[in-house]
């Protein structure tokens, strides 16, 4: 939009000492509008003869009293110009100027008449206590106020904590104007600033200490709760405040010291409150946030943050969704929403105020030292366009995968893909972006035929895009108690949508995000889409593609996991297994193992189990978990033994052993050792040592023993048996009282079994060695 001078400062009253006002001093001057924009209130510093003044100037005024405040600099200092809601009596807002010591002037403003002071109050209980900051919400005020320690002696700086947060209602109605009780926000507190939203109050720390600089509190006088945040590090924790006991600052973090002592200190280098009831969080290296008032950030934009020293003012202000920033003589105008720079406007104005103008959504007014300015933005300009944001995420992610897909050295940037004309299809899908997404009705008209035909083909695609844009709009737009089931729609689309696209390290991270910030919702979403289910025997069983299959399968490459946490899909999956449907993971393993055995040949290096064999990767899962429990030694078992494995069996077996689960021990013995001669021959081995050291195993004689390896000899039997025979501390007898020995008794039908049993050369040479019970006839005699 074109930036024009409305007017000079003839629109106010006493406009030309305005403009010597905001012409003079050293340090620019502090300038706040009323709600309706029609006052202006400047805060000059080092004035000659040194004094401090407030002065309020009337737009398209008609005259009356003028407010005009002056003190001298060792009286104390003004901390707030408040605007407060008042009965319609008086007008829709009152005027607060508070001081240091907590004595408040209400003022208000009646048309032809001017300004009156209605009443002075104090606002502080104690003597001796100093506001350092001070915000208003509605008809209450909220201050940080500091209380010094008794002993004047006492060195500043060791009594950080000297601070408390206290709220007040101030009601002005036809009676005058009325105090409500001190509360206690929080005592023994850090030093905070304090900045009001409509329903949330933001506390920001202003000193640098270990801790308390790391994180955010967020008032709700409605609950009166307070909430911890760390917005950067993901770290939220609320805590209701009903009692004065429970309002202790040091209380309130007594649980999360630990945690909030790792976390970096917070960079803030300018902070404000936008009209959504968000916090604007300016950095000192021009990094844009915003803080929601359940504690939450959203990244915005980056500005250029060469020129923001400590002492560099950065103005903030939001006009509807329009964030309006002035950093070094520059104007940013950029959409809160989609974090777009809608328009960048170097300013030859050395000092420059945001003017309130209600209902004026659509036009900023800036005033500078030479006149007022008004600077119009349309958004139903850019209705019929396409959205520049979404075309620049095109070619932004057609560079990073050609880039994957390049031999060359050399980097290939955006502009380089727009002006090169090598790569169409970025091109190609930008023309039709344009075109279907703002055109309701025949989308394909003025396309190149070409183009016209890739639209027939992505038709569902970008119906599948438009839906998950609807489905964005109604989570933020929805009730608290309809999001969590828009969240989960929203959750299964993304996991979808990521399943059906390559697997590369930037998919692979953002699936970890979703899998943690949405736990219960990625949990369904995965069973959605592999069509997990039990069919009517009680056994898990999937319809997921193959191309799904070798998603959730596929190993990355070293380097793209284990790095900030990120693990691969597969053992997302089976995390989530652990936490929502423990009882389904060894049966998802097996399922897992029956496609790969289809897919992959055995041992093959391209696949999966090449690496690390399924159910490894799964224990690896299992191992992870924070707290152990009977039931992870269960899991444990039939992981391994679901796998099939001769190494997984035997390590299944040896688990079971130490566990002493004599019963399971022979159950799995039994059902494995069919699997092949080699395994039935390690589990017998096995199991006949722990015969010979115990007699748990006793009342198993008879099912144990058809399990014997037919190649198995007596003398290897005895050899096993004496090798694993426990070492007794006395002399051997022949005859023992205890009845915990091996006896040959119990050995016998054993070794029965084995001699009489036909060995395998016998069996060869049967019919040779077999002859008849009598010799046969004499042949004949010929004479």
């Amino acid at each position: 939009g074109m930036l024009r001078q409305l007017s000079d400062f003839s629109d106010f009253s006493r406009g030309n000492w305005l403009q010597e006002l905001l012409c003079q001093g050293e340090e620019p001057s502090h300038v706040q509008s009323s709600p309706d924009g029609q006052h202006l209130l400047v805060l000059q510093k080092n004035r000659p003869p040194s004094l401090t003044q407030v002065v309020a100037f009337q737009r398209h005024g008609i005259g009356g009293a003028d407010l005009e405040r002056n003190w001298q600099p060792h009286q104390p200092a003004l901390v707030g110009l408040l605007f407060l809601q008042s009965p319609m009596t008086l007008g829709a807002w009152v005027l607060a100027l508070v001081w240091e010591h907590g004595r408040t002037e209400v003022w208000h403003f009646v048309v032809a008449v001017g300004w009156q002071l209605l009443q002075t109050v104090e606002l502080c209980q104690g003597a001796r206590a100093r506001i350092v900051s001070v915000c208003s919400q509605g008809t209450s005020l909220m201050w940080c106020e500091e209380r010094p320690p008794l002993d004047a002696h006492l060195d500043m700086s060791k009594c950080a904590f000297r601070f408390c947060i206290c709220t007040r209602a101030l009601e002005v109605g036809e009676q005058g104007v009325r105090l409500g009780t001190v509360r206690i926000v929080l005592h023994n507190s850090p030093k905070y600033q304090i900045l009001a939203s409509p329903h949330h109050v933001f506390l920001v720390p202003t000193a640098s200490f270990a801790t308390t600089s790391k994180f955010l509190l967020i008032w709700h006088p409605e609950k009166a709760k307070l909430t911890i945040t760390a917005p950067s590090a993901g770290f939220i924790h609320s805590k209701a405040l009903h009692s004065s006991s429970e309002s202790d600052f040091r209380k309130l973090l007594l649980g999360s010291v630990g945690l909030l002592s790792g976390l970096a200190p917070l960079d803030i280098h300018t902070s404000a409150v936008s009209s959504s009831g968000g916090l604007l969080l300016v950095s000192t290296k021009g990094d844009v946030n915003m803080v929601e008032p359940d504690g939450t950030q959203r990244h915005i934009i980056d500005l250029p943050g060469d020129s923001l020293t400590q002492g560099s003012p950065v103005q903030l202000k939001t006009f509807g969704s329009i964030l309006a920033c002035v950093l070094a003589g520059v104007l940013y105008l950029i959409d809160q929403k989609s974090g777009r720079l809608v328009e960048k406007k170097i300013l030859s104005m050395k000092e420059v105020h945001f003017l309130e103008s209600p209902g004026e959504e659509d036009s900023i007014q800036l005033l500078t030292q030479t006149g007022i300015y008004n600077l119009s933005f349309s958004r139903s300009e850019d209705s019929s366009k396409p959205e520049p944001f979404l075309v620049e995420m095109v070619f932004e992610e057609a560079c990073r995968y050609y880039q994957r897909r390049s031999l060359s050295n050399s980097k290939l940037t955006v502009e380089k893909l727009k002006k090169g004309g090598a790569f169409q299809a970025p091109v190609a899908l930008t023309a039709i972006l344009q075109h279907s997404l703002h055109q309701k009705q025949k989308p394909a008209q003025g396309l190149q035929d070409t183009y016209a035909k890739l639209l027939s083909t992505m038709s569902l695609e970008l119906q599948s895009y438009v839906s998950l844009e609807l489905l964005k709009t109604c989570v933020v737009c929805a009730p608290e108690s309809e999001v969590e089931s828009y969240c989960e729609k929203l959750v299964e689309q993304e996991v979808s949508r990521v399943l059906h696209s390559d697997m590369d390290k930037d998919n692979l991270v953002y699936l970890n995000s979703i899998f943690a910030s949405f736990p219960k919702a990625a949990w369904k979403a995965i069973r959605s889409c592999l069509q997990l289910q039990q069919n009517g025997d009680g056994l898990l069983v999937a319809r997921a593609t193959p191309e799904v299959w070798k998603k959730v399968l596929g190993a990355p490459q070293q380097e793209e996991v284990g790095q900030n946490g990120v693990v691969p899909l597969f053992e997302l999956i089976c995390a989530s297994f652990l936490r929502f449907k423990p009882k389904w993971l060894p049966s998802f393993v097996e399922l897992t193992q029956q496609y790969v055995s289809i897919s992959w040949t055995y041992s093959s290096k391209e696949g999966p189990e090449g690496r690390v064999p399924l159910y490894k990767r799964a224990l690896g899962v299992l191992a992870r978990k924070n707290k152990h429990s009977e039931a992870d030694d269960e899991m444990e078992l039939e992981l391994l033994l679901c796998s099939k494995r001769p190494k997984a069996v035997l390590q299944a077996l040896h688990l079971l052993i130490h566990l002493k689960q004599w019963q399971r021990v022979v159950e799995v013995a039994e059902k494995f050792s069919k699997l092949s001669p080699l395994l039935n021959k390690e589990i017998f081995t096995t199991l006949l040592a722990q015969f010979a050291q115990h007699r748990e195993l006793d009342p198993y004689l008879d099912t144990l023993w058809p399990l014997c390896p037919t190649e198995l000899t007596a003398s290897e039997i005895l050899t096993v048996v004496l090798q694993h025979l426990p070492h007794s501390q006395e002399d051997p007898v022949p005859f023992s009282t205890e009845g915990d020995q091996l006896t040959v008794g119990l050995l016998k039908p054993l070794l029965q079994r084995v001699v009489q049993r036909p060995c395998v050369q016998d069996e060869m040479y049967l019919d040779a060695l077999q002859s008849p019970t009598s010799p046969p006839p004499t042949p004949p005699r010929e004479l």
